[in-house]
């Protein structure tokens, strides 16, 4: 890693199927997965998880096709990179840090991941809270012409090999600064190590592959799984706490609060004055909604 904004943090490498697992651990106290969005790693935590680490043990991971995780081969039915992969994922990497039971904290993709493991693995996750994001099936139905112009790249990346893959690997550094630079607050948030970071972890062979396939999972063998979650009525039980920015644009294209209580029945939530990126550009905010979320609830113990 070049920056050492985590170096507190114990690295770990678990391995499941094959595929290898970045982790770092770190902290006292409950335990609790924290799950990054594209394009980054587990370094965008840095602002908050010091902190958080005075209360809970915090497993930080680089999911599947991100950061110095594995990229696994695609495949045609995108199985390999779909969210219930990345869910197993995350059980197995708690599991192998001694945790059956913990709290979730994630961001964009890792939020959607976050989804899946709560809903395919209701008895290890005991709540979570999800940043800027809405269910990803109801964000495909309800896409407008606002939301395709300002979240492009969902529509770029899905497109066939090689053409997205082609082009981003051409300047992958590019391609980072060209999306997160695009939001509210362009690049100014994010500290320069960090930026570093996940350009560097975007040039890795690869990540191109991978992070397409996330996205092509996504429009994909994700939505049949939603489809058949909402098919059978299946809603999530464990409390379930959403924050997003009221300048983003899941602030404006979407209900939030709403789309959630169609698929959960425990919802709180509210905006923070701030773009996407909550953890890097209102850090203090969401330190005081996670400890205040997440302290152990006795009647919650396993």
């Amino acid at each position: 890693m070049l920056a050492p904004m985590l170096n507190a943090f114990v690295p770990h490498t678990v391995t499941r199927e094959g595929v290898s697992l970045h982790t770092r651990v770190g902290g006292r106290g409950a335990p609790l997965l924290l799950l990054h969005g594209h394009p980054q790693s587990m370094v965008m935590w840095h602002r908050v998880a010091p902190a958080l680490a005075q209360h809970f043990t915090l497993v930080l991971m680089d999911v599947r096709g991100y950061g110095d995780s594995a990229r696994p081969a695609p495949d045609a039915a995108h199985i390999n990179h779909g969210k219930r992969e990345m869910a197993l994922d995350a059980v197995a990497v708690m599991k192998h840090h001694g945790f059956e039971r913990f709290g979730v904290l994630a961001h964009d993709r890792g939020a959607r991941v976050a989804h899946r493991l709560a809903a395919d693995h209701p008895a290890s996750v005991q709540r979570l809270m999800l940043l800027d994001i809405a269910p990803t099936l109801a964000m495909y139905e309800k896409t407008s012409e606002a939301f395709a112009r300002a979240y492009w790249h969902w529509f770029f990346l899905i497109q066939p090999p090689p053409l997205p893959e082609s082009l981003i690997d051409g300047d992958p550094a590019r391609y980072v600064r060209s999306v997160m630079g695009s939001r509210h607050a362009g690049l100014a948030p994010f500290d320069p190590a960090a930026l570093a970071e996940y350009e560097r972890c975007a040039a890795l062979p690869g990540t191109a592959a991978s992070v397409c396939e996330d996205y092509r999972a996504s429009a994909t063998i994700d939505l049949e799984h939603d489809r058949a979650d909402v098919a059978a009525g299946s809603m999530l039980h464990q409390p379930l706490r959403v924050l997003w920015g009221e300048h983003g644009t899941v602030a404006r294209c979407f209900d939030v609060l709403a789309l959630w209580r169609e698929r959960a029945l425990s919802v709180s939530g509210q905006s923070v004055p701030c773009g996407h990126y909550i953890a890097e550009e209102a850090p203090d905010r969401l330190i005081a909604e996670a400890l205040s979320f997440f302290q152990p609830d006795p009647k919650e113990q396993p």
